[in-house]
């Protein structure tokens, strides 16, 4: 909003007109905070990490240009949901995810185990060469979207039905034993799609690893899929930022607000489980620091 819009709405609300410069500074303010939000240190452990980007327009030397918004969600060992970055980058890549995840470990963030994201290469190779040694599960909700490129518009929808199933499984082998026949049903029909999903498709089964009350949350990155769509619910409204700056301040104070609602609400994932799981695996697996 414009200083002269506040202005209005504050007049209207509270009978009080505040000026351009007042609002200005209360402005200033709430950036201190959210900036001290989004570079306070990370002293916990955080053995899960979601991240994700997402696009916002914004104006720039007078023209519309569209801007990554970096984001990671992190899980600590009681359970909590924690919002660990919202950070602007030209573009979703490896060099700018690599600048996120060093950040974080600039932060402190430490002894994580398993790391979400999409199949985007900027992701994959930053998480490789930032946190080498982590398990890396691939969304498998972007895999199936991804498996519709391999698909003729007019697909049997029996075929990806039968796909998403595969994740409803309740460990790898099963995975593995219903994958084959799948592959075999559909090769002859779908056979650029069945190359690719027998390619690609190990990526998406690294949930499998974790304690069995935990893949329901950690197969995706719905997790910060619902803190997205919070975010375009309040961006849209402005459509176009009229600056990165104004855009930025808007992303994080949702995403402070949607860290606030993860620390109070309820645990549903039990750290304790994979700590007790991984014991055993200390003395032949790195932690990523």
């Amino acid at each position: 909003m414009s200083t002269r819009k506040v202005a209005a709405i504050t007049e209207e609300l509270c009978g009080h007109e505040f000026s351009a410069s007042s609002i200005s500074t209360i402005t200033a303010r709430l950036d201190e905070q959210l900036e001290q939000f989004s570079r306070r240190p990370l002293s916990e452990a955080f053995p899960y990490v979601v991240v994700d980007a997402r696009d916002e327009r914004v104006r720039e030397g007078g023209v519309i240009v569209s801007r990554a918004i970096l984001m990671a969600l992190g899980i600590d060992w009681e359970g909590r949901r924690q919002v660990l970055a919202v950070e602007y980058a030209n573009r979703e890549s490896q060099s700018s995810g690599k600048d996120c995840l060093l950040q974080l470990k600039a932060r402190g963030l430490q002894d994580v185990w398993f790391v979400v994201s999409d199949d985007h290469p900027g992701w994959k190779a930053a998480i490789r060469e930032v946190r080498p040694g982590v398990w890396w599960q691939r969304c498998y909700v972007h895999f199936l979207r991804n498996a519709l490129d391999y698909l003729p518009r007019q697909a049997d929808d029996d075929c990806l039905q039968e796909l998403r199933w595969m994740y409803e499984r309740r460990n790898v082998d099963e995975a593995r034993r219903d994958l084959k026949p799948w592959l075999e049903k559909w090769s002859g029909k779908y056979p650029k799609l069945w190359a690719w999903v027998e390619t690609n498709i190990e990526e998406t089964g690294t949930f499998y690893r974790l304690p069995v009350a935990h893949p329901t949350h950690l197969k995706s990155t719905n997790l910060l899929e619902r803190s997205n769509q919070e975010i375009k619910r309040r961006t849209r409204v402005v459509r176009i930022f009229p600056d990165e700056a104004r855009g930025l301040r808007l992303v994080r104070a949702v995403a402070a607000e949607q860290h606030k609602a993860g620390m109070e609400g309820s645990r549903d994932l039990k750290a304790d489980l994979l700590r007790e799981q991984i014991k055993p695996m200390k003395t032949n697996l790195t932690i990523a620091a």
